[in-house]
């Protein structure tokens, strides 16, 4: 049954986002082929359909693959570059989460398990597949405390989430004229700001409470639930980190830079793309298409990314073609992959020396 439910979740998710990357590929494709067939003096709309999508899927993968191979070498490096950073910034923050529950994990320690979570979330298809191994690796390496080092890679992602969520946010207030001018992009914006209240009520809830002092009752039914006790213990874990605002203070600044480092990355592909696009207005534009794909919809945001990228930077403002915003957003994943890649070298080199292929396995039990 759970295999059944497991083999479930994943497909669904496969077939919606087979259904997205399919739809924008086609519908590129298309325009390319529409545009290509025009300029050799022909009329589109005389041919039949199944004319049109054959001459699409002819024309369309060739343009497609002439406007990424358009990319410059030292565009994709100072990309990866960044994207490095990223991951190097995650490292740095996850080890600060760590030390708040009294969890010391050496930085190349940490860096190993943050790579090795990066390979897993990208290959594996599961939503959660990299942060259970980095829980229990972070348990099998202190021996105790497991409960707390579960709620450290929770905490983690969380903190990360609201810091992109309120990056996003305080960047629509230079983006505003663009954002209220497109009722698409209003909307985008609408769904930010919305997941910005709710994620910033889960902060507060998790870190600081407040339900337990209005409704007193309320630990006694928690401790009445299965595994209650556990989730008290979660829950004292998830207030130390609320005591600790010198802490919460240094990880929001980290997440901060790493935010920044996103848009970095996206603006090095860009310009190596020769697209003309405003920092400021990427300074939007990236957290919110992050934070979107972010939603549990599809395995690593696919599908869901490509069609937000064309989608916002088809505006007239902007007017970037669908086929280079969707080279700029494969040429994105690519680099995100590429580091990934390095996760399961790091996976296949340290497995044995760090315990990590019997974590895995349990990883890999808990999901089924």
């Amino acid at each position: 049954m759970k295999r059944t439910r497991s083999i479930w979740k994943i497909g669904w998710r496969l077939a919606i986002a087979g259904a997205l990357l399919g739809w924008i590929f086609h519908t590129i494709f298309l325009l390319e082929g529409s545009r290509a067939w025009s300029e050799q003096g022909h009329s589109w709309e005389s041919l039949s359909r199944i004319e049109q999508w054959r001459l699409g899927w002819s024309y369309g993968p060739v343009e497609l693959w002439n406007t990424i191979s358009l990319v410059s070498p030292g565009a994709l490096v100072t990309s990866l570059a960044f994207m490095g950073m990223t991951v190097l910034l995650g490292v740095i923050r996850w080890q600060m989460v760590l030390r708040v529950q009294g969890l010391e994990l050496s930085f190349a320690r940490t860096s190993e398990i943050s790579l090795v979570a990066q390979f897993f979330n990208s290959f594996l298809l599961g939503s959660t597949g990299g942060d259970l191994l980095k829980a229990y690796y972070a348990a099998r390496e202190t021996h105790h405390k497991k409960t707390e080092a579960v709620v450290t890679v929770l905490v983690d992602r969380l903190l990360g989430l609201f810091a992109m969520l309120l990056f996003a946010c305080l960047m629509m207030l230079p983006n505003f004229q663009l954002l209220a001018s497109h009722r698409r992009l209003a909307a985008l914006a609408g769904v930010i700001l919305f997941m910005m209240l709710g994620c910033g009520a889960v902060v507060v809830l998790s870190l600081w409470g407040g339900l337990s002092r209005r409704w007193p009752q309320a630990r006694v039914w928690l401790r009445r639930l299965p595994k209650g006790e556990m989730l008290e213990r979660a829950l004292e874990a998830c207030r130390e980190f609320g005591r600790a605002r010198v802490v919460l203070a240094k990880v929001m600044a980290l997440s901060m830079a790493l935010n920044v480092c996103c848009v970095l990355q996206i603006l090095a592909l860009a310009q190596g793309l020769n697209l003309q696009i405003r920092p400021l207005t990427l300074c939007v534009i990236v957290p919110v298409i992050v934070c979107i794909s972010a939603l549990p919809i599809t395995p690593s945001g696919l599908g869901v990314r490509e069609n937000l990228y064309v989608l916002m930077l088809a505006v007239p403002e902007i007017s970037v073609a669908a086929t280079q915003a969707l080279s700029l957003s494969l040429l994105a994943y690519g680099g995100f992959l590429v580091w990934s890649v390095i996760g399961g070298i790091v996976y296949i080199t340290c497995k044995e020396r760090d315990h990590l292929a019997e974590i895995a396995q349990a990883e890999q039990a808990a999901t089924e």
